[in-house]
């Protein structure tokens, strides 16, 4: 295989003339965002099985012809957790680069456990040990070394080949559908931007608040997502989550009360100490129907609720071995337990996994389906709803 480091306009014109009209793509980036809301692109690699190559955006003033290859329809983008490398693409250039292939979630489809990690898939199905030295190299320094550029290599040189190995055994399985609900997230662009007025759901030890002071969380954690986007840095630069809870817990009233609350500086109150006053009050004054509900702190289970997630824990067992996979590529107890409640955002409802598994725990739920034991162990079985 060619394999190239390209960093001027004229080296990246022939390699993308090279790799017009693949079949298939195999895409990483390498950046960083430690100080930012959004990544910084410092290296984009790209490998169609006969070139593998690392892009430097860094040295490269105009990306035009790559983006011309990224963007073309006609091409599959082969990524493994591909939301971060997607991210970066909407972010810098507006639009994602459709369509997609995860081998994250199609590893899952083949048994190969939930959310399983690039090197480690590669060594399950290629045999392949790939160093892990520099997964915390700071990609925006120049020069990048021997060792660096391998291993930006190898993360498409081999992503191409576990493409190739799994796109034939999901096919064999009839599963490559399955992925569909899954690619479809990653084609959203609201996948990549959360409601701000969601994001107090995942603020560290919300868990201590109650009602109204949940209400008080919500609107810092919204103004603190939009203030984090416009000045592009991290959300707890901005704000960090225990000051958030504290001003939540206490509602201070002026400026006093805030220099009382540990952690907030004498600059964040001068810079902000006025709009936070204000957003505590408005939040503070909200009347009771308008408190947020915290979604992670659901009523506990009754205890025929509790019965009837071991039973269909025991159910998924059993599907989940018929389809050679494990539990957790299908669904979580906790998953299981939203099933049970009856809500509506779960998993089981959704894709692959309803067809797979939702819809026959949803018939042992109803009573349509029962576990059974008979001389080769349990087993599914149609209740007779008219024996005696």
């Amino acid at each position: 295989m060619r394999e190239e480091y390209v960093d001027s306009s004229e080296a990246l014109q022939r390699l993308c003339s090279a790799l017009a009209g693949s079949e298939w793509l195999a895409v990483d980036t390498e950046f960083i965002r430690e100080k930012t809301y959004y990544p910084r692109l410092c290296l984009i690699q790209i490998c169609n099985g006969d070139i593998a190559a690392c892009v430097d955006p860094l040295a490269i003033d105009d990306l035009g012809p790559l983006l011309d290859v990224l963007y073309d329809g006609s091409i599959l983008k082969v990524l493994h957790a591909a939301r971060q490398d997607l991210e970066i693409f909407l972010h810098d250039f507006g639009r994602l680069p459709m369509p997609v292939f995860d081998t994250q979630p199609a590893a899952a489809l083949l048994g190969h456990g939930d959310q399983i990690g690039y090197a480690n898939l590669v060594k399950l199905l290629l045999d392949v040990e790939l160093p892990k030295d520099q997964s915390r190299t700071d990609w925006s320094r120049r020069p990048l070394d021997e060792l660096q550029l391998r291993y930006a290599l190898d993360d498409v040189v081999y992503l191409g080949r576990l493409y190739l190995h799994m796109r034939g055994h999901l096919f064999d399985r009839e599963r490559l559908q399955w992925l569909a609900a899954d690619f479809a997230t990653l084609a959203d662009p609201q996948t990549y931007f959360p409601n701000p007025d969601d994001m107090w759901q995942r603020t560290k030890g919300r868990q201590m608040l109650r009602g109204r002071q949940l209400a008080v969380l919500q609107r810092l954690a919204a103004w603190r997502e939009r203030e984090a986007r416009a000045r592009d840095l991290p959300r707890k630069w901005v704000l960090k989550d225990d000051v958030m809870i504290e001003l939540s817990r206490r509602m201070p009233r002026d400026a006093a009360g805030l220099a009382k609350i540990r952690g907030i500086e004498p600059g964040l109150i001068r810079r902000e100490g006025e709009a936070l006053l204000k957003l505590v009050a408005a939040a503070a004054s909200l009347p009771r129907e308008e408190w947020p509900r915290d979604a992670g702190r659901p009523a506990p289970l009754t205890t025929n609720q509790d019965a009837m997630v071991d039973l269909l824990s025991a159910a998924l067992r059993l599907v989940a071995d018929q389809h050679q996979l494990s539990t957790l590529a299908i669904a979580s107890r906790k998953d299981l337990e939203c099933f049970v409640r009856g809500e509506a955002d779960c998993a089981l409802h959704e894709g692959w996994r309803q067809s797979l598994a939702g819809d026959v725990l949803g018939a042992v739920m109803n009573g349509e389906l029962r576990l059974a034991v008979g001389p080769d162990g349990v087993h599914l079985e149609r209740a007779d709803h008219n024996a005696a």
